[in-house]
């Protein structure tokens, strides 16, 4: 159980604030208190600070400042207490933090290493090359409940009704009162039944009924378009991140087929993993 942060801010407002360090003195190392033999440094709170929510970060930086170093006087108060008599549950869920975080913070350098403004703009490139640019497709549709209505409706049609009048009366679709409007879309963005038939239309055409698990379609194709590439400020934020999953991927691929890992040949029964008695000690 962690320490709870808001108590320790009302303790603080109710009571003193601690004196700041003189500017020249002070370092990620600088001593800010000592509880028995253990010391609390500067960089410890910086790290502590850094984690809180954003909403106690909003807190003066005084305020802050006399919360985060007496919670750390707090914790590590009750740390000596106890030293390392830690249970084998406790022992194994810390190494599991630890190794946690130490993987996260390789990956994150991986990240941060592979953003450069050259891997952005080939990654744009590669993304919204103007060689293959996406085709766009802009449809309506009427949604009934089975194939005999909707090839009633086709009837309709071939006999000169009105298709968005049809829309509007017949379809049980959220699209029916726009006149079965659906707008433009790309490959991807339509169930797959529905996206088969559009790719073999024409402009103009109206399919033959299409059943997806939303009922029973009737499809017309109103244009077509080749979209345009957004610019690269607008998708940055995407292909950055998209670059770095890539680069952490790739990471934890190669590091892995590095490794020595071997496997001991144990039969052991996968529902021991719900087996807490064994952490017993």
């Amino acid at each position: 159980m962690h320490f709870a942060f808001r108590p320790l801010v009302a303790l603080v407002l109710a009571g003193g604030l601690a004196l700041p360090l003189a500017a020249e003195e002070i370092s990620a190392d600088t001593v800010v208190a000592r509880v028995g033999n253990t010391e609390i440094t500067l960089g410890h709170m910086i790290v502590t600070r850094a984690q809180l929510p954003a909403e106690y970060q909003q807190l003066p930086d005084d305020v802050l400042y006399s919360a985060v170093l007496d919670q750390l006087i707090r914790q590590t108060a009750v740390v000596d207490s106890i030293g390392t008599d830690l249970s084998l549950g406790a022992r194994l869920a810390l190494e599991n933090e630890q190794r946690s975080f130490i993987a996260g913070e390789a990956l994150s350098r991986v990240a941060e290493r592979a953003v450069t403004e050259d891997a952005v703009r080939e990654a744009y490139e590669a993304t919204y090359s103007t060689d293959h640019p996406d085709k766009e497709f802009n449809a309506s549709h009427i949604l009934v409940e089975t194939r005999e209505e909707a090839e009633a409706i086709i009837g309709e049609l071939e006999s000169g009704a009105n298709f968005v009048k049809l829309a509007r009366e017949k379809s049980i679709g959220p699209s029916g009162p726009n006149g079965g409007d659906l707008g433009w879309f790309t490959e991807g963005m339509m169930v797959k039944p529905f996206e088969d038939a559009v790719l073999k239309m024409k402009p103009g055409e109206v399919s033959e009924p299409v059943e997806t698990q939303f009922g029973w379609h009737v499809i017309k194709l109103n244009d077509t378009r080749l979209a345009e590439a957004p610019r690269l400020d607008d998708v940055r934020a995407d292909l950055i991140e998209k670059i770095q999953q890539d680069a952490m991927a790739n990471a934890i691929e190669d590091i892995t087929a590095a490794a020595d890992i071997t496997r001991p040949a144990v039969d052991i029964d996968p529902a021991l993993l719900k087996n807490r008695d064994l952490l017993n000690d």
